[in-house]
């Protein structure tokens, strides 16, 4: 790899704010990173060379860090999440029943082994796009609670499982894999909790502010790579070990100024750069020699919409249920494993992206019609007594 690589991947991934600016679209950034290694990469102009080892371990640290920010972006202290999560994992759970049987139903249509990997992906949610849209949307009250903790237990559980469904040949080797990421970052929670108590990492806060050392970003991000290392030994997902990490900062409490350093690592260079990757991988001229795989990519994102609208029966209105099918980062999990371990056929990766494109546009219009109504309800007279 050059600075010249680096220098057109930094210039393309501009790709991804340019096409999130208009705010009634409401796109994720990385769709236009994506599209950007498209036109950069093997599809394209192959400026970029995705199979260079120095760019694919860069990308590997992007989407470490990408997974950890997705994960410490989970609610989990807030209380009044935490009241909702009866009635979120009640949805989530039926949202998983009708996606096993979609993805079942999908496997036998296409001729596929991969019916738990397209059961998982279409009972994914993608916290790291619903949280911000919400936010952006402004989107309040008791249902958008349980839609986010609806969406949290579905990331959580969907991140969990993909290493065992993409592979259930090595899924016993796979689980005692993530068994031992777990057990890592409980160990971790426990003793960053005791260092919280005492007292320490307030200390050492506010020795790394006043000298300007950054010592509490050289340690996440040395945490963050042991664990990596952890998962990448017992054979699975860096995704599982940054997500995990991060879901232990939600619990303790990411300081701000941590949080900012994050961002600028994640968001200004690593995480662009990992997308750009996935998408100079992709080759969708397999798409093209291979139609079914356009089929394919468009029956999982209709089943994934399918499978969380069904939560209407359950008193979930519509637009929220299908706002919470919006998913990205398992299925670039899932594309990025299974090309990495040869576990797909030609054009199978870009057809999971393609499915999650779908579930992006179709949610990122039920999230404006979502807002439409709260304003409508908020707008209107009060009743007569």
């Amino acid at each position: 790899m050059t600075f010249q690589t680096l220098a057109i991947i930094s210039i393309v991934a501009l790709l991804g704010p340019l096409l999130a600016i208009p705010r009634r679209w409401n796109l994720p950034v990385t769709l236009g990173e994506i599209l950007a290694g498209i036109l950069v990469g093997h599809t394209g102009l192959r400026l970029v060379d995705s199979s260079d080892p120095s760019i694919t371990l860069l990308a590997n640290v992007g989407f470490a860090l990408i997974m950890f920010v997705a994960g410490s972006h989970v609610p989990v202290r807030d209380a009044q999440i935490r009241s909702a999560l009866g009635t979120g994992a009640v949805r989530a759970l039926f949202t998983g029943v009708l996606a096993v049987a979609l993805g079942i139903g999908a496997a036998v249509v296409f001729g596929s082994a991969h019916a738990p990997l397209y059961a998982v992906l279409m009972a994914s949610s993608s916290a790291a796009l619903v949280l911000p849209v919400i936010d952006s949307l402004r989107l309040r009250g008791n249902s958008v609670l349980q839609l986010t903790a609806q969406v949290a237990i579905a990331d959580i559980v969907a991140i969990i499982a993909l290493p065992l469904a993409i592979d259930p040949p090595n899924a016993g080797r796979a689980a005692l894999g993530a068994g031992a990421v777990a057990a890592a970052a409980a160990v971790l929670y426990l003793t960053l909790s005791r260092l919280e108590r005492n007292g320490a990492r307030l200390r050492l806060h506010r020795l790394s502010e006043q000298r300007k050392f950054a010592l509490e970003l050289r340690i996440q991000l040395a945490v963050l790579f042991a664990m990596s290392a952890l998962a990448v030994f017992g054979h699975v997902s860096i995704m599982l070990a940054g997500f995990s990490f991060g879901l232990v900062v939600a619990a303790i409490g990411e300081p701000r100024r941590l949080a900012r350093q994050l961002f600028a690592l994640a968001d200004g260079l690593f995480g662009p750069l990992f997308f750009v990757w996935l998408g100079a991988s992709l080759n969708l001229g397999d798409l093209l020699t291979h139609p079914q795989m356009i089929l394919l990519g468009l029956a999982l994102g209709g089943g994934a919409l399918l499978a969380h609208a069904a939560t209407r029966f359950l008193g979930q209105e519509l637009p929220l249920g299908l706002l919470s099918a919006a998913q990205l980062g398992v299925p670039v999990a899932a594309a990025t494993i299974g090309e990495q371990a040869h576990l797909l056929v030609p054009g199978e990766g870009a057809a999971l992206l393609l499915g999650a494109l779908v579930t992006i546009v179709l949610s990122s219009l039920a999230g404006g019609r979502a807002a439409k109504r709260q304003a409508n309800i908020s707008a209107a007279p009060p009743a007569a007594p």
